[in-house]
């Protein structure tokens, strides 16, 4: 009897491990590869290419700065 009642608690203390997605990643996913269109296609060498890589990474941190920066903060 003792073991059953054991079994029965540790089945209850069992952790129950939850996944969930961000549902931003597809937009930040579409918005890179746009940048990376706009970038490339208007890149003159490869380095303003390579130049146009990164930025097409980092372009949602130049929004939030030049919109900060746009609203005075």
């Amino acid at each position: 009897m003792t073991t059953e009642s054991k079994n029965a608690n540790e089945e209850r203390r069992e952790k129950r491990v939850t996944y969930r997605t961000a549902a931003s990643a597809p937009v930040y996913g579409m918005g890179l590869i746009g940048a990376w269109v706009y970038y490339l296609t208007h890149a003159t060498t490869i380095w303003m290419g390579l130049l146009g890589v990164l930025k097409g990474i980092f372009w949602p941190g130049f929004l939030v700065y030049e919109a900060l920066k746009y609203l005075g903060m």
